[in-house]
């Protein structure tokens, strides 16, 4: 008889200490990411997936795949396998009411003088965050759209951008949004023979999704007047968080805001350039300003 601890060893792919190395280095190389000992399992059961799709059997295959010269297109398809989306709409709500009630008004205020704002969800996700900012804007600016009046999301993943940009979730999803919102701004639909609530195209009209990986170029100057980027950085190593941070404050407006995740703090050079205003939620005071 196998023991419990034994059965739980027993893999459909052998998956050694050298697999792991590798795999984890790779994900560092291309997204910045740092994986820890405790995500072993989460690599092995994502990867796995991507072995059986290919036809593979071995990890030390797919490997060789990713290494090789057919491997580039791979390399899309396994850091997408291996970095999570986790969101909800208006998660840390704190966040939201701060911009509707500390920001927004003199936001609002410039984009009726005929002024610009633009708001970055970074990392966006399947666009639970942007959507919520929208919806944000939306509660004290209905016609929002018809100022300069935009937000940027972001997100390294090709294929989530794409779910963003449909705007369809399940009800589920919608749990965290008022009924008078959902009812606003959201629509019943079917789709593939699922209910599911379609985001109004009032909201999606103020949102550009683009594909960005955080420690590559960044192809806009900004400046933006609000960065939302949470429990993102906190994947990274020290030193890479630093520089985003820095990187975060060469692209704020003086007195623009800075939202993180609960587990981050603003570190490194870039603290003197951000003034800590609430719960996680950082001011730029306009100091040693970077790119």
């Amino acid at each position: 008889m196998i023991a419990p601890a034994e059965t739980a060893r027993i893999r459909e792919f052998e998956f050694s200490d050298e697999d792991f190395r590798s795999l984890r280095e790779l994900v560092r190389e291309v997204s910045g990411i740092t994986l820890s000992e405790a995500k072993r399992e989460l690599v092995y059961g994502r990867l796995s997936r991507r072995l059986r799709a290919l036809g593979l059997t071995s990890f030390r295959d797919y490997r060789a795949l990713l290494a090789g010269p057919e491997g580039k297109e791979e390399i899309g398809e396994f850091t997408n396998a291996v970095t999570t989306n986790l969101t909800s709409f208006f998660r840390e709500n704190h966040h939201f009411e701060h911009l509707k009630t500390e920001v927004l008004p003199e936001l609002i205020a410039r984009a009726k003088a005929g002024g610009r704002v633009r708001i970055w969800s970074a990392a966006c996700s399947d666009g639970q965050e942007p959507y919520s900012i929208a919806l944000t804007v939306l509660s004290m600016l209905p016609n929002a759209s018809d100022y300069d009046f935009r937000i940027l999301a972001t997100d390294i993943d090709p294929k989530i951008l794409a779910q963003a940009r449909a705007g369809a979730y399940d009800a589920t999803a919608l749990e965290t949004v008022a009924p008078a919102i959902r009812n606003q701004y959201f629509r019943e639909v079917e789709i593939d023979g699922r209910r599911r609530w379609q985001v109004d195209d009032r909201v999606k009209r103020l949102i550009t999704y683009n594909e960005l990986n955080l420690i590559a170029q960044w192809p806009f100057k900004g400046p933006f007047d609000a960065i939302f980027c949470r429990n993102v950085v906190i994947y990274f190593d020290e030193p890479t968080q630093m520089k985003i941070w820095s990187r975060f404050a060469g692209m704020l407006t003086a007195g623009g805001y800075l939202y993180i995740g609960h587990s981050e703090r603003v570190s490194g050079e870039a603290k003197a350039s951000f003034d800590n205003t609430g719960i996680t939620t950082y001011r730029y005071n306009g100091k040693e300003r970077r790119a």
